[in-house]
């Protein structure tokens, strides 16, 4: 599943929410090439993202707009799920210091033969 096979699903979950959460260009830019294959795609309803440049850029403006201007937080929701290459997630997005969700999603993640994300749906 997981680059590292020890990892665990959760953990591997845990690391994808915390990009979306990091404030250091450089941690970003690492956590990045530790998560997606060099030519990893995102799709989103209105864009499609390709390459880890075109990631941390959109990552990036994510987190100036979402995470430091308007102090919300990305984490996981509910039930983590994997089946063979694919891996499910939800997350939810939330004031840093409480209060009521600001928005919620669905992430389906296919990964190459290297447990890197190849494909990145989100709904």
């Amino acid at each position: 599943m997981a680059k590292n096979k020890s990892e665990d699903l959760q953990q591997f979950a845990q690391r994808y929410m915390e990009v979306w959460n990091e404030a250091d260009d450089e941690l970003r830019q690492q956590r990045i090439a530790d998560l997606w294959a060099e030519d990893g795609t995102q799709f989103t309803a209105s864009r499609e993202i390709h390459g880890r440049q075109a990631l941390f850029e959109r990552i990036t403006t994510n987190y100036e707009t979402f995470v430091k201007g308007q102090d919300l937080v990305f984490r996981l929701s509910g039930k983590t799920d994997e089946h063979h290459n694919a891996v499910k997630l939800n997350w939810e997005m939330l004031p840093a210091n409480g209060g009521a969700v600001a928005g919620t999603g669905l992430i389906l993640l296919l990964l190459n033969a290297d447990g890197l994300i190849n494909l990145d749906y989100q709904f």
